[in-house]
């Protein structure tokens, strides 16, 4: 009788309590999660960057092989935007897709708006950009890329910008549209004959300078979005090809573009460089020479060092640039097949995807060693779910 007293006297307090009599559930905060594209298998391997381990893995994503994410503000959603027109939104923390739409025949990115209502997708069949939202993936905008005698053009570089704003390329017109939603409607403006083929764009970390590099000639076209009224201007004549004419073997991506206090590391078209660009008077001041054609140039969160990937034939390597001198510190031979990487939030580790080799090789950024690494069937991007506060990400 005793013994049965204190069995339910203690399942009382463990209902008062709020308890289980079973095992605990084990609670994973958002801002320790991550998730690496299979993209050869249309999944995604879900990651605790702490622990450095798979949590687990969602399939059913579609065609991802040129896939990117972005986060809800409270890092529990992931958008997933697919190759095949794919708006996945996915529930971190229960390790499944939520909602998923086929919003166009042809994506290309993606971007969520600074208070999270809103994510955008670009496109480039039909090309234009539509925006959803974000609960429930409601369309609420279609935006026709629509520029001469019901011509569309492919739709690139798209950004969020602050004050609710998305900023993007058309790719066929030559021209920058900016997309406002500050007041709960959609107000766009367009900038025309900014340079020919804008290829891709970023905007600056502080939010204020949209770039986009053009494929159609040297130059990048520059938006301060401070003063739209000034209009797109060109600058660094020079960027590009220039007078040499190599073939590009893979396209830079301009996301990747790196700026460490007042210098920004870009990649050179069809060069063997980086070139360092002042971004207060935006002009080139520098380049640092590479073993081969650049991909992406990514800067540490804590600006030390510059992370380079290639293109074929080099794309086995990183090499890393220290910002102090401006010379390489290190180079990596990895694999082949490097294709992105992504520092945790504080910049003690970088996650480095090694296609060919079906892994993603984690480093620690101060001594260069690799501390482990995970499994993962063709990896291509990593996405922290730190993305979520940070502009243009």
């Amino acid at each position: 009788m005793i013994r049965l007293l204190l069995i339910m006297t203690c399942l009382t307090a463990i209902s008062q309590l709020g308890c289980t009599t079973a095992r605990q559930t084990k609670t994973i905060g958002g801002g320790d999660l991550g998730l690496v594209i299979e993209r050869a298998k249309g999944s995604i391997k879900l990651v605790n960057t702490s622990n450095r381990s798979i949590i687990g893995s969602i399939r059913g994503l579609g065609d991802l092989s040129h896939a990117s994410a972005v986060y809800s503000r409270d890092m529990q959603f992931a958008y997933l935007f697919g190759r095949d027109g794919g708006l996945s939104k996915v529930n971190l923390l229960q390790q499944k897709t939520v909602q998923r739409t086929l919003q166009s025949g042809n994506s290309i990115g993606g971007a969520i708006s600074q208070d999270g209502n809103y994510v955008a997708v670009s496109n480039y069949e039909p090309g234009g950009v539509k925006i959803f939202n974000s609960k429930t993936l409601e369309l609420l905008h279609n935006i026709p890329a629509d520029y001469s005698n019901n011509e569309f053009s492919k739709v690139v570089g798209l950004v969020d910008a602050p004050g609710n704003r998305f900023v993007f390329s058309l790719f066929d017109a030559n021209e920058i549209w900016l997309a406002d939603l500050s007041n709960n409607k959609l107000d766009i403006k367009k900038f025309k004959n900014i340079g020919r083929q804008p290829y891709d764009a970023l905007i600056t970390p502080d939010g204020r300078y949209y770039l986009a590099g053009l494929f159609g000639e040297d130059g990048i076209a520059l938006l301060d979005l401070w003063h739209p009224e000034q209009g797109v201007r060109k600058i660094l004549s020079n960027y590009g090809r220039g007078q040499e004419k190599r073939p590009v073997y893979k396209m830079p991506h301009l996301e990747g573009w790196a700026v460490a206090g007042n210098k920004a590391y870009i990649p050179a078209i069809g060069r063997h460089e980086v070139l360092i660009v002042d971004t207060l008077s935006w002009t080139q001041v520098g380049k640092v020479k590479l073993q081969g054609q650049p991909v992406f140039a990514m800067a540490q969160p804590d600006a030390r060092q510059i992370w380079v990937n290639f293109a074929l034939p080099h794309n086995d390597t990183v090499q890393i640039i220290d910002t102090d001198s401006n010379t390489i510190r290190d180079t990596l031979k990895l694999g082949k097949g490097v294709l992105h990487m992504e520092f945790t939030p504080r910049a003690e580790h970088v996650w480095i995807s090694i296609r060919d080799e079906n892994r993603v090789d984690i480093i620690d950024t101060a001594s260069l060693q690799q501390i482990g690494h995970i499994n993962a069937d063709k990896p291509s991007g990593i996405f922290f779910s730190a993305r979520a506060h940070r502009i243009g990400l």
